[in-house]
């Protein structure tokens, strides 16, 4: 192949010897661009410049072997900084990536994005609020944006694809890979009505060092960042830095203050992140403009519920159809949003453990509590 001629293959190879230098890369590839406009001709003189300023020589192999995957891909493209198609909330952050390698539909880059992130190692609890968060902000009129890692990344692309919404996801290794493994089928889903993206070449694998690189682009391509559980440690935080940095609006999930998964959330509360319970929350807390952008449709109803009693002193709605309000009120008020034991409840409520299991298996049968693992139960909201 004629390297001098092929655009494409100039571009490869710019990336492939300065992914690492995005800013050097982005003054490379707009060089580049701008040669190719004013010549067909580009020739080894502009590739030669390179070598001398990156002190690498041009990996010409990995950018046949890019070309190739892009030409045999379906669904394969690149979306370059400063050409139609780039998203213009991401070419405004500080040090957007000059590269995108794409597969699916680009042109939900164009969309109006939230991004939901949170631990890898969520509770139950976490996992269905991120998954109903994610639902609700796709019939709101957003694209949900996250980065396909276990746990509460993968519960929102799921949320999403449920509501027969838009989603993509923002890969921490080469285009051509998937990480974590067992996500592979989850991404064919993402890649068939949405998009996945990495700006890293490929063959990346999943290096520690990526994620901080794609955590600026699922904040910077998205309206608002929300936080669904994530310990202090937690690379959720790194990502609410980097929202806050690029100017966006960070919403944050309490929980229970003796969940160690929750208390980076809460600390975002306590710098100022907008506590948030709901997709209501993350509307109310946007600014009017982003609003504007969105084809915003009244939230689908819930599922009809059980008819409830409500207890006017407590406050506490109670299934209709359980046999002794007064016993089922108090095991809903010994009940935490969080995992309890049913030992535990005996001593919170003083009721048998025979008639506990009755009450449970009747609230849990009206979808006021789920029954847990290792003999666990919670509320429901």
């Amino acid at each position: 192949m004629d390297k001098g001629l092929d655009i494409t293959l100039h571009l490869l190879a710019l990336h492939a010897a300065l992914h690492a230098r995005p800013r050097v890369l982005a003054s490379a590839l707009q060089a580049l661009l701008e040669a190719s406009r004013r010549s067909a001709v580009l020739g080894h003189t502009f590739t030669d410049r390179l070598a001398a300023q990156s002190h690498t020589a041009p990996d010409w192999a990995l950018a046949e072997r890019t070309l190739s995957w892009l030409h045999e891909t379906p669904m394969a493209s690149l979306v370059l900084l400063g050409e139609p198609g780039y998203p213009v909330t991401l070419a405004s952050i500080p040090d957007p990536p000059p590269v995108l390698f794409a597969r699916g539909d680009p042109a939900l880059l164009a969309r109006t994005q939230m991004a939901v992130v949170g631990s890898r190692a969520a509770t139950p609890a976490g996992l269905e609020f991120a998954s109903e968060l994610a639902s609700g902000l796709c019939r709101a009129g957003f694209a949900v944006t996250s980065g396909l890692a276990r746990g509460i990344d993968g519960a929102a692309h799921r949320g999403a694809l449920a509501a027969s919404g838009h989603t993509l996801a923002v890969l921490g290794c080469g285009i051509d890979r998937v990480y974590p493994p067992q996500h592979r089928r989850l991404a064919e889903e993402i890649e068939a009505t949405g998009l996945v993206l990495s700006e890293l070449p490929l063959g990346s694998g999943p290096l520690p060092h990526h994620f901080p690189r794609r955590n600026r682009i699922i904040s910077g391509a998205a309206a608002g960042l929300v936080v669904v559980e994530a310990g202090l440690a937690s690379g959720s935080l790194l990502t609410a830095r980097a929202a806050l940095e690029q100017g966006r609006e960070v919403f944050a999930v309490p929980g229970a203050v003796r969940n160690p998964q929750v208390r980076g959330c809460h600390a975002l509360i306590r710098e100022g992140a907008m506590l948030t319970e709901s997709v209501e929350d993350v509307l109310a807390g946007l600014p009017h403009h982003v609003l504007e952008t969105l084809c915003v449709p009244a939230l689908a109803g819930e599922l009809p519920q059980a008819p409830m009693n409500v207890d006017v002193v407590s406050g506490v709605a109670v299934a209709g159809d359980t046999p002794g309000d007064d016993q089922a009120r108090r095991v809903l008020e010994a009940l935490d949003f969080q995992p309890v034991s049913g030992s535990l409840l005996v001593i919170r409520t003083g009721l048998t453990m025979h008639t506990l299991s009755s009450i449970l298996l009747t609230l849990e049968l009206s979808g006021r509590v789920r029954a847990l693992p290792g003999g666990a139960f919670e509320r429901v909201r």
